[in-house]
């Protein structure tokens, strides 16, 4: 695939968001808000504000995602509010080295709105892949934005992994300086790696071009008729129903694989040497799903993701070692990225090219949503067989329901 300066531009913008996921969101946050800016408390209390941040965060994003993504078909500023929550995200990363010891409530504050900037920026982006190319190349780009996303925050997240390890090799006096300033690369690299986007997309001309004022009025209206429409489109509505599931299904696993690794007493390299071979992993495979659902159409592939997943979630049922652990975080390297990318391909089909971002601010609404029924599902289980194990293994239930709901979507690709 010869790509052009529009389409490199919006696939290199991954780079330096999923920087703020791989760096902030899973790697470094969660243990320095632990251990520097909220020590010395009832480590329950420590997990329940992150927890807490996380969830807000998310609802927010899930409640403003239809709205904004209204407003920027209506007005045809899809740039500007890619611009905006970028920002919003960038600055938030840098800001974090100049959070003081124990201060946990500002860095709680400046935590959600990166997420909310990051969240919300990359629903603007997924929604720019109907601008930028033709829908015979949605499945390939949509792959090639993701396998850079992994690649490049893999790469980053390793120099940072690295400067903690031996942070007097770069001229760093501890740890604590050497996380402080892996931020601070985050927020410089997502802002390099957004100005191709920046300079080369311009929003499309097809939009109502209407004030902005106006705009916000009537992307209320809209989002009831997008509702009416997703209910209208039997397609549609299958696939995001399928989407719900097993994206559900996908989160409690990434979830579940962490936490029982650690009930295991694995140490934290392990975890971090995890989440490095998921990054790298999911760079070539993105790519292999790319090919696969341009030859064989996405639903195809999305099929081998929710059975590589559902692998997993057996395979996790018997997990008794560190070399169990190990596979799982592979098999989740080589289908993550490809179920991602896939599932945003094959919507962008079946969604108006015009009304991209309102009918995406819905897609990454369900997405921000997801991880609900599972936790529920484990729990309950738990609670009543009394077995951890079967607990685990119930979220079958999930991509069983996500894959029979697939098989109903017909589409062209």
């Amino acid at each position: 695939m010869k790509l052009t300066k529009k389409e490199l531009s919006w696939a290199l913008y991954d780079v330096g968001n999923s920087a703020f996921y791989t760096t902030v969101m899973a790697g470094f946050f969660p243990v320095f808000f632990k251990q520097f800016w909220h020590p010395s408390t009832d480590p329950t209390v420590s997990t329940f504000h992150l927890g807490l941040t996380n969830s807000l965060a998310a609802l927010a994003v899930a409640i403003m995602a239809p709205l904004i993504g209204s407003i920027a078909d209506l007005a045809g500023i899809k740039r500007p509010f890619l611009i905006f929550f970028s920002i919003l995200g960038i600055v938030s990363a840098l800001l974090f080295p100049f959070v003081g010891k124990g201060e946990y409530q500002v860095a709680m504050w400046l935590f959600g709105l990166g997420m909310v900037g990051a969240s919300t920026a990359a629903s603007i982006y997924d929604s720019q892949l109907t601008d930028v190319t033709s829908k015979k190349n949605y499945h390939k780009l949509s792959a090639l934005g993701y396998s850079l996303g992994y690649l490049g925050g893999g790469l980053l997240f390793a120099l940072n992994v690295a400067m903690t390890l031996k942070p007097t090799f770069f001229g760093l006096n501890d740890a604590t300086e050497a996380v402080q300033l892996s931020f601070l690369t985050v927020g410089v690299w997502w802002a390099l790696f957004s100005l191709p986007i920046i300079l080369n997309v311009k929003d499309s001309q097809e939009s109502q071009n209407i004030k902005i004022p106006e705009a916000v009025k009537n992307g209320f209206l809209q989002i009831k008729q997008t509702v009416l429409s997703i209910l209208g489109k039997k397609q549609l509505l299958l696939f995001l129903l399928a989407y719900w599931f097993y994206i559900d299904g996908v989160g409690t696993v990434m979830r579940m694989a962490v936490d029982y690794g650690m009930s295991l007493g694995f140490e934290s390299s392990d975890l971090i040497t995890a989440l490095l071979l998921v990054q790298f992993l999911g760079f070539p495979a993105a790519l292999l799903f790319g090919r696969l659902g341009d030859k064989y159409g996405a639903k195809l592939g999305i099929y081998l993701g929710i059975y590589a997943y559902a692998t997993v979630t057996v395979y996790a049922y018997f997990m008794t070692s560190k070399i169990d652990f190990f596979i799982i975080a592979a098999l989740v390297g080589l289908v993550q990225g490809g179920i991602q990318s896939l599932s945003r391909s094959m919507y962008a089909n079946l969604i108006p090219q015009n009304r991209s971002a309102e009918f995406f601010g819905f897609y990454n609404m369900l997405g921000k949503f997801a991880a609900i029924i599972g936790p529920v599902l484990m729990g309950g289980v738990g609670h009543i067989t009394g077995s951890t194990r079967l607990s685990i293994l119930s979220i079958l239930v999930l991509f069983i329901i996500g894959g029979t709901l697939l098989s109903r979507v017909k589409v062209d690709n």
